[in-house]
């Protein structure tokens, strides 16, 4: 049996869930001087070269992760690995899985996976959600699925027939009322237990680092929604929950076995 590779990841945040990022292994956690958490462990060839794809160029957190392998890899296997890393990203997490659904690009592109959605819903289901930046209307549907009476509010009226559009193929048009306008002039007007906002921040948003300031009217919203008792905003996984102090961090993984590994989003609390 050949020699394994030592294998060191870092930085991990704390409140991140690392073991399905990293996958099996018999790893060692260490706290690192500013908070995150280091990783080590040995590896087998393969293992070692699918992790180093998988990661590369991935932020997590604010931060980029870096990856250390010792000995060095040759590149053969680490391009054998982003061949596959690149075929499990064509198969992740379905976006809508009825025929006869309407996307535009955005959609395509932002549209929160079925199942995640779905889940995303049974956590609260029963209660009324304002669905602030409702799109195409995926999580809409997901949270009216899991039994919640929905506000969806989206400022394209084109999107928005999108998304009455699929709530009827879904059997849920009738638990969600739709609004045509901009959340920021019509969340502070709704009675509802919890906000969700999903701002579009589309396919080219900063790997490395992403703010709330990067992702309008995020701020706004949530200062015109203290009335209500829950927030929930839906960021990239290289969003930096320092600059949203105080909220709760979870991040969620995809579903499929494409993406089951790969961070989808996070999910702030606030």
């Amino acid at each position: 049996m050949s020699r394994p590779f030592h294998v060191r990841v870092w930085p991990l945040p704390q409140w991140l869930d690392w073991r399905p990022l990293l996958g099996p292994g018999e790893w060692t956690i260490n706290e690192q001087d500013d908070g995150c958490l280091e990783a080590e462990a040995p590896l087998d060839r393969a293992s070692a070269a699918d992790l180093a794809a998988r990661l590369r160029g991935v932020g997590i957190g604010g931060s980029l992760i870096s990856i250390e392998i010792s000995p060095p890899m040759h590149r053969k296997d680490l391009r054998k690995a982003s061949t596959e890393e690149a075929r499990r990203y064509r198969e992740g997490s379905t976006g809508f899985s009825r025929r006869a659904v309407r996307l535009d690009k955005e959609g395509r592109v932002s549209l929160t996976p079925e199942a995640l959605a779905l889940s995303l819903g049974e956590r609260v289901g029963g209660l009324r959600v304002i669905d602030a930046c409702a799109g195409a209307g995926g999580n809409a549907i997901g949270f009216a699925r899991a039994g919640c009476s929905v506000v969806a509010i989206e400022i394209n009226p084109g999107r928005l027939e999108m998304a009455r559009h699929n709530a009827k193929l879904y059997g849920v048009a009738d638990r969600i009322e739709f609004i045509t306008g901009d959340a920021r002039s019509i969340v502070a007007e709704q009675k509802a237990d919890l906000l969700f906002v999903d701002p579009p921040w589309g396919e080219r948003y900063n790997k490395e680092r992403v703010t709330l300031s990067d992702l309008p009217p995020c701020e706004e919203l949530l200062k015109c929604a203290t009335h209500l008792s829950k927030r929930w905003i839906k960021v990239p996984p290289s969003f930096d929950p320092e600059t949203l102090p105080g909220c709760q961090v979870e991040a969620v993984y995809g579903v499929a076995k494409g993406d089951e590994r790969r961070v989808k989003f996070l999910l702030l609390k606030n």
